[in-house]
């Protein structure tokens, strides 16, 4: 039974500014190293940027506590202006490890809903290996993400109010 793949985890904020600063904020992409609690550098490849489209790729170096650090090539899967940011995080096998989301909701001018999703793909990752021995690592890892999601979410909007949303 695989407990791992489309196991998820989300973060809905209504936030303090029009949906267009939004979109700015959430695809700048080598701004996440500066934002994640695990994220600790991002940049496109192949002279990628804005505005991020489809088919983009950018690279990220992840830190998991003190000794373990991996790098992954994400892949932009969708990329509608003020909408829907979304990639793909590739295993070596170049399979879906983990799907990334923001959705963008404009509620007026001056307010947008910001829905920030993870779920796990059917790629090979550390998560898959550790849940055969303790299926009760995938709850664990996405109470961790969801964690980190909203201490992203704050740094990102640092200075900006905001509500999270009830689930």
């Amino acid at each position: 039974m695989d407990i791992v793949t489309g196991a998820r985890t989300d973060v809905s904020l209504l936030v303090d500014l029009p949906v267009e600063r939004l979109w700015e904020l959430v695809t700048d992409v080598p701004r996440y190293g500066e934002w994640s609690p695990e994220c600790e550098h991002t940049e496109w490849l192949y002279g990628a940027g804005r505005p991020p489209q489809a088919g983009n790729r950018f690279v990220g170096r992840n830190r998991f506590g003190d000794d373990f650090v991996a790098s992954v090539i994400c892949e932009v899967t969708e990329s509608t202006p003020a909408e829907t940011f979304a990639w793909v995080v590739l295993d070596e096998a170049l399979k879906p490890a983990s799907i990334w989301r923001y959705e963008l909701t404009a509620v007026d001018a001056e307010q947008a809903r910001l829905r920030h999703v993870f779920e796990h793909g059917s790629g090979e990752t550390m998560i898959r290996v550790m849940a055969e021995r303790d299926p009760g690592v995938v709850d664990r890892r996405l109470a961790e993400l969801r964690r980190n999601m909203t201490k992203t979410l704050a740094a990102m909007l640092d200075g900006v109010r905001y509500r999270e949303e009830a689930r």
